[in-house]
């Protein structure tokens, strides 16, 4: 996440937050950034320095008034006044890290060989959640390199309990043992 991004999502986070707006304007986020990577020449378009600044926020006011929050609305055109708009994205995951530290939300990744069974799904949240005290929200990504098992990615950290992984940890003590 660049600094940028990281300044200006707290911000609008911040204001959010204060007017009880912070879910609503996660969700706009969350939409128009999903727009934005499924059509990224837009954003290419809004810093554009060929176009002048005054034309590429008029595309965004008409573009988006009345569609999205206002407070959206202006913090997509300030990022294309100051020529950050292609730092949209990184701002949008930034608001979304402010947002889940405020509301005790932990993003975990859960990676297996298959798909987990929603069983299986519901009891590693239980239990996770059960361990952290946060709410959890699970991701389960499908590797079938990993074997087996599973690998926890959160909060910065790894758990890698696969196959693969123990696999490795032999290759690596038998590679390491004098005989």
């Amino acid at each position: 996440m660049t600094r940028i991004a990281d300044v200006y999502a707290r911000a609008l986070y911040d204001l959010a937050r204060d007017e009880g707006l912070d879910g609503e304007i996660l969700e706009q986020l969350a939409v128009l950034g999903q727009a934005f990577a499924a059509e990224p020449e837009y954003l290419r378009l809004l810093s554009a320095p060929a176009i002048p600044k005054q034309e590429r926020c008029g595309m965004v006011d008409e573009g988006f008034r009345g569609k999205v929050h206002r407070y959206v609305l202006s913090f997509m055109k300030l990022l294309t006044e100051k020529g950050c708009v292609r730092c949209f994205p990184d701002c949008c995951r930034a608001y979304r890290e402010f947002y889940n530290e405020d509301h005790g939300i932990l993003p975990v990744k859960a990676v297996t060989a298959v798909p987990l069974t929603k069983a299986q799904a519901e009891r590693l949240t239980k239990k996770l959640c059960g361990l952290t005290g946060k709410t959890v929200t699970l991701q389960n990504v499908v590797e079938p390199t990993c074997m087996g098992g599973v690998r926890l990615d959160y909060d910065g950290k790894r758990v890698d309990d696969t196959i693969a992984h123990r696999l490795e940890a032999v290759h690596s003590l038998l590679k390491n043992t004098i005989l």
